[in-house]
């Protein structure tokens, strides 16, 4: 499969309003969620729901199923509690999440359309923020980082779509070991050590102090290097979706999709039975997570079973058998995408070994610790400086005229992968070759029809119809453009799809 397969990203967003420090977040987020909402759905009868039904965020991968009881609230996140939820026409779902506003991409098929999509979530972001403080007694900021260095944590998760035979204990095995050690390229970079900040020293990632166990279901407290959720939204016989917590917020283009197609490549050796025989275990991973991220020169060994090696000489042995697999597997019918992920990879490993500072435009820890550096130089600072913990938080502003990240592109020094048009396009079209293309398209063509939608549905509230009627998505490869643009064209009104579909009521 190479590094297509069905994934996305899911982003909570930092939020602070200046001057309102005791401001509650929750309701904040809300603001933001519910500002974006009333511009996209004005004219709408109504705001389509949630649809809750077929989710089990309580399912673990190891064979069982969590209690609710013994479940911390956090991780029932299929109760309906009333907050801002929306389902965007590009397939995306934008919500509070707890204390945070959250933007779900809608599934795509590889990384660099994740990174689109990615991208488009940012300006949908961008968007809210403003309507937000328009109707605000103060500006809403919002941040894509993973923390306030007080104490708190907020995620960037990815979602990969794997098959179910795969044994569980092979992908602890092997992404263990790639997780703790990809931060060297995926890290937003972070000023201060241990979860509360208080050591201010610099660090590659701003997730890593926050992980405490191996493998576990929890994704708030005790945080998991492996997450074992269980909930594939699709055919259960058929496929795992690996939720995967570890990874920061990244604000670069080539790290997103670096930590998308690696990921991927990753996981089509576990697939295929690839990596049997070799051994790249740490023996403390927990430990050694910390201690790859508290190292900006790169030079921390980890204890591998009588190995001792650096992050980038275990990312080394990896991308060696990604080498030989894709070759040994497809040869010269390798795919563009695959071969371009292969290279940069090993283009990156190359000169992060030479000189960290070689990847300033590609690499976000490495870009913002050259302006930290910058302004510790001209200004004589030491890391403690109030002025520097405020730049490592303006680099994550997504403001284009303040944030430290956006103004970098603007300038060239951090690469972008797509320009604002086709940034543009993909706030409000979905991807074509998934079933977010159907989702999207509904809630674009029908809007005021769409009752509710969720990852594998969507329902539809036909006047006359005495039940909802839901039409099932559990394939995320059907519903794509090739599948159903015709049928949609055909169809003036959702009574029309639905009857040309031949869908029953809904249980919601």
């Amino acid at each position: 499969m190479s590094v297509h397969r069905i994934m996305g990203i899911e982003t909570e967003y930092g939020v602070t309003v200046p001057g309102h420090p005791t401001r509650n977040a929750m309701v904040t987020s809300t603001l933001v969620v519910n500002a974006y909402a009333h511009q996209v759905l004005a004219g709408a009868r109504s705001r389509p729901r949630w649809d809750y039904d077929e989710e089990s965020p309580l399912r673990d991968a190891r064979g069982f199923d969590m209690s609710r009881a013994e479940a911390d609230p956090s991780q029932l996140t299929d109760d309906d509690i009333g907050l801002a939820n929306v389902i965007l026409t590009n397939g995306a779902r934008l919500y509070v999440d707890h204390a945070h506003p959250e933007y779900s991409t809608p599934e795509v098929t590889n990384p660099r359309d994740a990174v689109l999509w990615d991208r488009a979530g940012m300006e949908v972001m961008r968007e809210a923020s403003r309507l937000a403080s328009e109707i605000s007694d103060a500006p809403v900021l919002l941040y894509k980082n993973n923390t306030d260095n007080k104490g708190a944590s907020y995620g960037c998760h990815e979602n990969y779509l794997m098959r179910r035979s795969t044994p569980f204990a092979d992908i602890v095995r092997w992404l263990t070991p790639f997780f703790i050690t990809r931060q060297v390229f995926t890290g937003a970079g972070r000023l201060g050590v241990g979860q509360d900040g208080r050591q201010l020293q610099y660090q590659l990632s701003q997730r890593a102090d926050f992980f405490e166990v191996e493998v576990g279901l929890e994704t708030t407290l005790k945080r998991p290097i492996i997450n074992t959720r269980d909930e594939p939204h699709a055919d259960p016989e058929r496929y795992r979706r690996l939720h995967v917590i570890v990874g920061d917020a990244n604000l670069s283009d080539t790290a997103t999709y670096l930590k998308l197609g690696t990921t991927a490549l990753m996981l089509s050796m576990i697939e295929d039975g690839f990596l049997a025989g070799h051994d790249l275990m740490p023996a403390h991973p927990v430990r050694e997570m910390h201690a790859v991220s508290h190292d900006v020169t790169l030079g921390h060994q980890l204890e591998l079973n009588g190995r001792r090696l650096t992050a980038l000489q275990v990312q080394r042995e990896l991308w060696l058998l990604a080498s030989k697999y894709c070759a040994g597997r497809w040869g010269h019918q390798l795919d563009e995408q695959t071969s371009d992920v292969l290279a940069r990879w090993d283009d990156m490993l190359n000169r992060l070994e030479r000189d960290p500072m070689a990847c300033v435009a590609e690499i976000d820890w490495v870009a913002k610790l050259a302006i930290l550096d910058g302004y510790r130089a001209r200004d004589g600072l030491d890391w403690n400086a109030h002025r520097l913990q405020a730049v490592d938080l303006q680099y994550a502003d997504i403001r284009p005229d303040r944030g430290l990240a956006a103004r970098l592109e603007e300038r060239g020094r951090l690469v972008r992968m797509f320009d604002d048009e086709q940034v543009r396009r993909a706030v409000h079209e979905p991807p074509g070759d998934t079933r977010a293309y159907f989702r999207g398209e509904s809630l674009r063509r029908y809007p005021d029809a769409v009752a509710a939608a969720s990852w594998d549905s969507v329902v539809f509230d036909i006047p006359g119809q005495p039940h909802l009627m839901r039409v099932p998505t559990l394939e995320p490869t059907r519903g794509t453009r090739q599948h159903v643009e015709q049928l949609l064209d055909s169809c003036a009104t959702a009574a029309d799809l639905v009857a040309a579909l031949g869908n029953t009521p809904a249980s919601a």
